[in-house]
């Protein structure tokens, strides 16, 4: 239950959905992949907001040309582990939730056991192999996919329901070429905020969600449209449920 002093932080969230709602955010688990661009902004937001458990990977520690954008990592922290940076600038924000951090590379050996018994994953990688990874092990478990990615002033993302809408096999059927890709720190910012709603209406199950749409943000127009997805007979993950 809502203690009194939860009740007071969450009034004017409690005022849009009820106790009701705001305790569906308390007993949530929530599966964040990545602490840096979009992990950090995602994290907080969901921390702010009383999704009461939040687990996160990430297996870097913090350099000073993450400081443009990754907001929960400071000058102090250079040298840190990502994770225990973001734990503590969390748990320091709201005290009434539970993180859990974990140091490693999310790989085919540990995403399950990482993710658990939450309720949806976040993406919030710089890497394709892992997307898809994360795209593979929500179909087994069938819990929603959050996907948000970002270059320069452009960003993207995307929510995927197992079984329901596309999948990110669908949408990316193969990764770009890697590279260290240029970034202005607005951009993980504005894309981590959408992530962070789409995980609020998914919990509270209200509004429209971003499923086969992709959510296209250009920064330097400022403009936001969306290209409309839809799930392939071939897909690799998901297409044999359309037969």
């Amino acid at each position: 239950m809502l203690d009194n002093a939860e009740l007071e932080r969450y009034s004017r969230q409690i005022m849009l959905f009820g106790e009701k709602g705001q305790q569906r955010l308390k007993d949530a688990r929530v599966f964040i992949a990545g602490a840096g661009g979009l992990g950090c902004p995602v994290a907080l937001y969901l921390a702010a907001a009383g999704v009461g458990h939040l687990r996160i990977a990430d297996h870097d520690v913090v350099e000073r040309t993450n400081l443009n954008r990754q907001v929960l990592h400071w000058e102090n922290d250079i040298g840190r582990e990502k994770v225990l940076s973001v734990k503590e600038k969390l748990e320091s924000v709201n005290p009434c939730i539970d993180v859990q951090t974990f140091h490693l590379t999310i790989d085919d050996s540990n995403a399950r056991e990482l993710i658990g018994d939450s309720r949806l994953i976040v993406d919030a990688m710089d890497n394709y192999a892992v997307r898809y990874l994360l795209n593979r092990v929500a179909h087994e478990k069938g819990i929603p996919l959050i996907h948000g990615a970002i270059r320069g002033f452009d960003g993207q993302a995307m929510t995927i329901i197992p079984g329901k809408s596309a999948c990110f096999n669908c949408v990316f059927p193969t990764a770009p070429p890697t590279e260290v890709f240029p970034v202005v720190g607005v951009t993980p910012g504005i894309i981590a905020m959408v992530q962070a709603n789409e995980v609020i209406k998914y919990l509270l199950g209200h509004g429209k969600l971003l499923t086969d749409r992709l959510l296209i943000w250009n920064g330097l127009c400022s403009e936001m449209e969306y290209l409309q997805v839809s799930r392939r007979q071939d897909c690799p993950v998901c297409g044999n449920k359309n037969k």
